[in-house]
């Protein structure tokens, strides 16, 4: 393999400081800190904005838009029925 073309693939401490959820996986991500794992080993730190534990999909938070009841409004605010299509003579 050529030398200096293939990022450096290792391991990785994963923090989400929004809740201080941590994980360690391997990764290419570049990083300038670094921590100490749970088996005592010094890792390269990343910290993250947003993980599976803290963004509402996954946490289930998520609120729902109810689309059916915004395109009832919008016809009741103007006038239009269901079913109804203009009709143009060809």
């Amino acid at each position: 393999m050529k030398k200096d073309v293939h990022p450096n693939y290792r391991q990785v401490v994963f923090v989400d400081v929004s809740n201080d959820y941590r994980f360690l996986t391997r990764s290419t991500v570049k990083t300038k800190d670094t921590t100490k794992w749970e088996d005592g080993q010094e890792y390269p730190l990343y910290k993250l904005d947003t993980s599976s534990e803290s963004h509402p999909f996954y946490t289930g938070t998520q609120k729902m838009v109810d689309t059916a009841g915004r395109v009832e409004k919008f016809r009741q605010k103007f006038g239009t029925k269901r079913g109804t299509r203009s009709q143009t003579k060809e």
